[in-house]
């Protein structure tokens, strides 16, 4: 079917309607986008995809709303929004559109899901309440995104339009970065687990260049591995692994004499010749060779143990 109009609803907009836009023009990008409630618009027709208006879901008609009862729902029986129904059909040719490697389509599209796609369909629904993100609530996506709606006494006529359509790069961006990580840490994840081979039975995890691991070295089990070096354009970064995702704590902090240290007092401190940096927090310090960083590394392994 030859796509022709993108038709969601007009008026003032969410999160939800503007992703999925983001999908539906990167896939139709020669079709018209059009914000209406008229009948004749938001019934299903040749050429028409309809999402978030209509009071209906059904793919074969090209009609994806969630507004309804009974409302459409995953298999875990948590709700969709019209992003998530957006997802469900068009979000693998979507990672397509975008050069994903086809061998990885399936894990980032279930991925993007998970973690991007489905609090923007439960927080849209109210099955997600925004104080859950505590002091941050206000800084949430689907927030941002509505900020960008036109004021309340706005009087143009053409202001939610005008509003819509300047925030549909904004959303864009968001979506392209969340597949640009993805896809990026799919490709490290094969050099992580080489340098995890190679470390063997080693503390230090030595990878080419700077590049997402902690997936990777959860993945391998390496739960023996401490700490992390890599070149930093002209010097060379130690790094330590947090113990998960959603925490600062590190399995060992680089040493506590280091902490906030630069050039020659870090030297002092730690008896390395071109050691130039550590940051306070104890997470990360830097040096100016491969050499140095590794002795940093091993003192810093020496007093984790």
């Amino acid at each position: 079917m030859r796509v022709t109009h993108l038709v969601t609803h007009s008026g003032g907009f969410h999160a939800d309607e503007l992703l999925s836009s983001v999908i539906l023009t990167q896939l139709f990008p020669e079709a018209t986008l059009l914000r209406s409630r008229e009948a004749e618009w938001i019934s299903p027709g040749a050429g028409k995809i309809i999402y978030d208006v209509g009071r209906d879901y059904d793919a074969e008609a090209g009609i994806f709303d969630h507004h309804q009862r009974p409302n459409p729902l995953r298999e875990d029986g948590q709700p969709y929004s019209s992003f998530g129904l957006i997802w469900r059909h068009f979000g693998r040719d979507y990672l397509r559109s975008l050069d994903v490697p086809e061998g990885d389509v399936e894990e980032i599209h279930a991925s993007i899901d998970s973690g991007f796609v489905l609090p923007i369909d439960l927080l849209d629904n109210g099955a997600l309440e925004p104080s859950v993100a505590g002091p941050l609530a206000g800084m949430t996506l689907p927030v941002l995104l509505e900020s960008l709606k036109p004021a309340f006494d706005a009087r143009d006529p053409q202001a939610d339009d005008a509003a819509f359509m300047a925030a549909l790069p904004v959303a864009r961006a968001f979506v392209e970065a969340a597949v640009r990580g993805k896809a990026a840490k799919r490709r490290a994840e094969a050099v992580v687990l080489q340098a995890i081979a190679d470390a063997g039975e080693g503390r230090v995890l030595e990878l080419p260049q700077g590049m997402p691991f902690r997936a990777a070295v959860e993945k391998a089990g390496a739960d023996h591995l401490l700490f992390v070096v890599h070149p930093r354009g002209t010097d060379w970064a130690l790094t330590t692994i947090r113990k998960s995702g959603d925490s600062f704590e590190a399995r060992a902090d680089l040493p506590e004499a280091w902490a906030g240290l630069t050039d020659a007092a870090l030297e002092e401190a730690s008896g390395v010749a071109g050691a130039t940096f550590c940051h306070n927090a104890r997470f990360i310090a830097v040096a100016q060779s491969r050499e140095a960083i590794l002795k940093m590394a091993e003192l810093a392994v020496a007093e984790a143990r």
